[in-house]
């Protein structure tokens, strides 16, 4: 068994999924995500990776065992997944509200 098939595995038990629960969640088959674990299948779509990534709420580059920079940017790559799909006005909201964040914070830094 190859190392992403054990991560794979390894994801989809820690979210207590089952192969048909996966397999329906990323629009695949029990069959291929069985596969897939077993190390039978190797390299999935990208399409195929992003819907596994969002599924089990880990970043693309764990579940192919790229190395990380920081915990942080695992945690904020979903995120930014999610963030393509939004129109330009909910953006600039989320833009916004960013702001606020930071102005926020850097009032707190300011005063402590």
């Amino acid at each position: 068994m190859d190392d992403f098939a054990k991560r794979l595995r390894k994801y989809r038990m820690a979210k207590n999924l089952s192969l048909q629960a996966l397999a329906e969640k990323v629009g695949s088959s029990k069959a291929h995500i069985w596969d897939l674990e077993q190390g039978k299948t190797k390299n999935p779509s990208l399409s195929l990776l992003t819907n596994l990534s969002r599924a089990l709420d880990v970043p693309i580059k764990t579940l192919v065992g790229e190395a990380s920079e920081t915990e942080a940017d695992d945690a904020l790559a979903p995120l930014f997944r999610d963030l393509r799909e939004l129109e330009d006005r909910d953006i600039e909201l989320i833009k916004s509200m960013t702001e606020q964040l930071r102005s926020r914070k850097n009032a707190t830094n300011v005063n402590d």
